[in-house]
Formats: C-alpha cells, structure tokens, sequence
C-alpha cells in the first residue's frame, strides 16, 4: 500500500468516528501503540524545531523503505505525531516527499487544533520531508 492509499484509508477508518472528540480521543490512544523512543535518541539532531512540545522524530532507510521512531511530551501531541508516522511509515522516500497530509483537515481534526498545534504539526511533517528526501541522496 503507497502512502496516498494509506492516507484514504486512515481517513475511512476514523471517519466511522462520528463525534470529534471521539476522534480526536482514538487519534490520541494511536500513540499508545507506538513504543516510547530511547532516552539515547532524544537528541537535538531528532529534536523538531517550531514545537511548543518536545517532539523527536528519527527515521532509517531499509531496503527501499523509510521508518520512524518517534516521541512527544504531550499525549495530545505524541497522538497526532503517531497518525504522520503512521501515515508514512514504511513508505518509499519518493512517496513520503509528494504526499501531503491532508487527513487532518478532511477528518476535522484541524479545526480543533490551535495555531501553535497546527505549526507544530508542519514542522513534523517538515521533518518526515526532511528525512525522506535526504534518504533519497
């Protein structure tokens, strides 16, 4: 699956969430699932810029495909770092570069976001373009 049909299919499985908070609840739990990231990788070179909250995102090439290891210091903003990664996880760097995320605004989530959260939320994805195209040499 490329990541523009993993998109779609995000985007189909949280809008089976009528209410939004509810949604933004599942989005929320989402990073439980994810493990914490080392204590050993919480460094300046995965720290993302242009976040209120600590964020750290990290990200290897193996065999064609980009993974993510990730972090927050809050629970609202780890849940929706865990629905980017989740979004480009495994993707080809080509892909993860072209694809924006436009899950946000299609499920509402956006609306319930402050401005600071939704710059916030740039600069991850910023990052995951970052680390792609620098995988792609």
């Amino acid at each position: 699956m490329n990541v523009s049909e993993r998109q779609a299919q995000l985007i189909e499985d949280l809008s089976l969430i009528e209410d939004r908070h509810e949604r933004l609840a599942a989005v929320v739990e989402r990073a439980r699932r994810h493990p914490p990231l080392p204590e050993a990788s919480r460094t300046g070179a995965n720290r993302v810029h242009g976040c209120i909250s600590q964020v750290w995102v990290g990200g290897e090439l193996r065999d064609g495909a980009l993974h993510f290891k990730f972090d927050a210091d809050s629970p609202l903003v780890k849940g929706l770092v865990a629905l980017l990664v989740d979004l480009y996880e495994g993707g080809a760097p080509a892909d993860i570069v072209a694809t924006e995320p436009v899950l946000f605004e299609q499920l509402g989530i956006s609306r319930d976001l402050t401005p600071t959260r939704q710059n916030g939320l740039a600069a991850v994805r910023a990052r995951i373009r970052e680390i792609a195209l620098r995988s792609l040499g």
